[in-house]
């Protein structure tokens, strides 16, 4: 079984998606198929899809999945590594500046990490709506606020989480099916401060 979603961190691995044939060759590879099998899919030239399916296997996004017996020949089977592929804003990042602000300021560092793992759950929510038929619970909550200065946000987070933690132990179960719930406070990105 392939993973739901995989994160794009390398400049190298989103080259190789560049292709557009390669996008459809990951598509067509959810299930483990060989080489010619996927050609026959795409209506592609078999030495065709052998090219492509080579760059995907060098760039870690296809792995071998067994092999295939068929008359005297034994054929390779392949599989996508992830239904589905999220970029990282990082794969276009080519400075230190935005490493060292992230060493520097641990909430911002949660805060992207927060984004990127929100982004990836959501990928995968979608892969299995789009690919299992599941119908996903889920909600979603936005709100914009403004705070007059800093210890009025503070005094807003402190009584927050002061109301947030009796809501998850009046709610929150030992079993059951797990959710996620994040809560982020930031600056409007847009808005200079």
């Amino acid at each position: 079984m392939i993973n739901r979603a995989q994160t794009i961190k390398d400049p190298n691995t989103l080259a190789a998606l560049a292709h557009p044939i390669r996008r459809q060759m990951l598509d067509g590879l959810r299930e483990p198929v060989t080489a010619a099998g996927l050609a026959r899919k795409l209506g592609l030239p078999r030495q065709q899809a052998n090219y492509h399916l080579k760059s995907l296997e060098k760039a870690e996004l296809v792995k071998p999945a067994g092999e295939r017996r068929k008359g005297h020949l034994i054929e390779k089977l392949y599989e996508a590594v992830a239904g589905t592929l999220v970029l990282s804003p990082e794969v276009a990042w080519d400075s230190s500046d935005r490493q060292r602000a992230l060493n520097d300021q641990v909430a911002l560092n949660h805060l992207v990490k927060l984004g990127n793992q929100i982004q990836r759950d959501a990928s995968g929510l979608l892969d299995r709506a789009a690919f299992d038929g599941d119908e996903i619970s889920s909600a979603s909550v936005e709100a914009e606020v403004s705070f007059t200065d800093e210890a009025a946000r503070t005094a807003f987070m402190e009584e927050y989480l002061k109301l947030l933690g009796p809501l998850l132990d009046k709610h929150g179960a030992q079993s059951g099916l797990p959710y996620r719930v994040a809560v982020a406070i930031y600056p409007d990105p847009e808005q200079e401060p």
